[in-house]
């Protein structure tokens, strides 16, 4: 029993870390791209948005591997 509730937890901590390095690039290319019809501002905010969201889940991913191995 013990085998399978660790199989378990390593697959929600796969899919944390891949929803965090996947959502909050999208998220942010998203936002940017609303930004941008708002204000017809071709690439800018797209762009500004894409860096924020690589940079937001990069650092969600460190802080939840840190969280989960116990150096937090």
């Amino acid at each position: 029993m013990k085998r399978s509730k660790s199989s378990f937890h390593a697959m929600a901590l796969t899919s944390a870390i891949v929803s965090h390095l996947a959502g909050g690039p999208l998220a942010g290319v998203f936002i940017g791209k609303w930004i941008d019809d708002l204000l017809s501002t071709a690439p800018t905010f797209l762009i500004i948005g894409l860096f924020l969201g690589l940079g937001a889940g990069t650092y969600g991913t460190i802080h939840l591997v840190r969280t989960y191995s116990g150096d937090d």
